[in-house]
């Protein structure tokens, strides 16, 4: 995957099918006013109506020069991907529960819309490890979760975090799961085997349990939920922070552009870039 800081340069994006080039933001974007919906999935399914091809997903690494951009559909085909990981193959359900541990990626999004699409619910909690049904985790977390599933629970998923989601070039600890090897032959369509429901918890923590239907209302009313936001951000989104910055754009027909390892000096300037609407630095 060839990547570049700015529009001037060749970018690949990273699709569903590992080959959609497509133009920047500005060509897409829509001044589409933000919907309440009751859950995710059905959220996701009108943005994608709305306007399929805008990007909603932009990520940067500035350590390796990464640049990653979904639109709305391939977003949401990554999502339905996943999921189906989760409800086919890891045997999630309804009611289940994720511990995702994953740097400022890409991926990140990808993973809450996945549980959330199953109807489970979603914690950054550490502590955690012992209360739920999968652990994601990337490269570093490795060493701390490979023996979590010995006993069976919970799975564990590894992301390798290369470009393009690919697998790892080495073998993993047994009994984790390789995302990058398991994720492509997952249906590019997800049905439920349950459908999800407002009132299904989707974050959990020490501070906060939230509902998809209080998230979703949330964002809605946030500070990210002007017609057509373009956020800029440094925040995890798979954080507490973090899921308004990827809800707020989402719903109200804009995008979030994530910044992994930020360099203070390239800020502005790539706000400039990516037409931003919007810059927010976490804490």
């Amino acid at each position: 995957m060839t990547a570049s800081g700015g529009r001037g340069g060749v970018t690949d994006r990273a699709t569903g099918d590992a080959g959609d080039v497509g133009t920047g933001a500005s060509s897409h974007l829509r001044r589409v006013r933000p919907v309440a919906a009751s859950t995710f999935p059905r959220m996701l399914a009108d943005q994608v109506r709305r306007s399929a091809g805008r990007p909603v997903v932009t990520f940067y690494d500035d350590a390796t020069g990464e640049r990653v951009e979904l639109s709305a559909a391939t977003y949401a085909n990554w999502v339905a991907k996943t999921a189906g990981l989760l409800q086919d193959e890891l045997d999630v359900e309804r009611g289940g529960r994720l511990l995702v541990d994953l740097p400022t990626h890409w991926l990140g999004p990808v993973w809450i819309g996945a549980a959330w699409s199953v109807g489970a619910a979603v914690t950054d909690d550490l502590e955690a490890v012992g209360d739920v049904d999968v652990v994601v985790c990337g490269p570093a977390g490795l060493d701390r979760y490979a023996g979590s599933g010995a006993l069976g629970s919970p799975h564990v998923v590894a992301l390798s975090l290369l470009p393009l989601g690919a697998r790892f070039s080495t073998p993993l600890p047994e009994g984790v799961l390789d995302y990058g090897a398991s994720v492509w032959g997952q249906p590019d369509l997800f049905v439920a085997a349950d459908e999800p429901a407002a009132e299904d918890l989707a974050w959990f923590s020490d501070a906060a349990r939230d509902t998809q239907g209080t998230l979703l209302d949330a964002a809605v009313r946030g500070p990210w939920s002007g017609p057509g936001t373009r956020l800029l951000t440094d925040a995890n989104p798979c954080s507490a922070p973090g899921l308004g910055c990827l809800l707020g754009p989402l719903t109200s027909g804009g995008g979030t552009v994530w910044v992994s390892r930020p360099e203070s000096t390239r800020w502005d300037a790539r706000a400039a870039t990516e037409q931003v609407t919007s810059s927010w630095r976490a804490p």
